[in-house]
């Protein structure tokens, strides 16, 4: 069966939010309160792609994970270097590697855009979620005390920084993802990626 990760397209759409939903239904990891439907799924991935990588990990077809980048504090220009990354995975997929080979994707992604800093919020307790992002190089920064509340009681965010490359200065403008994607050696690194999947 092939192991891929590629970029996402809107016919995924679907296949994510049946991923998505059940962080959303079923536990405090996401805060959103109703999972979002594939149409709603469609407009947040049209209205990133272009300028944030979104990426899925497909096995024979079939999608069973996807990590993306989005603005953090977008209405701000001086952060514009910053991205907050988020990482689904299937369940019949855990501890395979493919959360950990869709954010080494994601991060060489986003040094070659030109971002520098990237962070990831976890809701408390989440030991697994710290874990990966420990390994990867994450640092943590705070913690927002009972910030969310859902399911009856308030819930910790836990928030880790991971500085993705020393920027000069000036700093360039972040570039749009969209053209990277035709790039052999982004496709090459993808595929590498991949196939690190057990």
């Amino acid at each position: 069966m092939g192991r891929i990760i590629r970029s996402v397209e809107i016919s995924d759409a679907q296949a994510i939010r049946e991923i998505y939903a059940p962080f959303v239904s079923e536990s405090a990891t996401s805060f959103e309160v109703d999972p979002p439907d594939a149409r709603a799924m469609e407009r947040r991935i049209q209205e990133q792609r272009e300028r944030y990588p979104w990426l899925v990990y497909e096995i024979g077809g079939e999608v069973l994970g996807y990590a993306y980048a989005s603005p953090h504090r977008a209405a701000r220009k001086a952060y514009q270097w910053c991205v907050e990354v988020s990482v689904y995975i299937h369940a019949q997929a855990r501890r395979r590697g493919v959360g950990r080979a869709l954010y080494a994707s994601l991060f060489e992604l986003l040094c070659r855009q030109g971002y520098v800093n990237a962070y990831a919020g976890i809701t408390l307790p989440n030991p697994a979620s710290l874990r990966l992002h420990e390994s990867l190089g994450f640092a943590p920064i705070g913690v927002y005390p009972k910030i969310g509340f859902k399911f009856g009681k308030w819930h910790d965010v836990a928030w880790l920084q991971l500085r993705l490359q020393e920027a000069s200065v000036p700093v360039p403008e972040p570039q749009p993802v969209s053209g990277f994607f035709e790039d052999p050696s982004v496709r090459s690194l993808l595929q590498e990626n991949a196939l690190r999947v057990v």
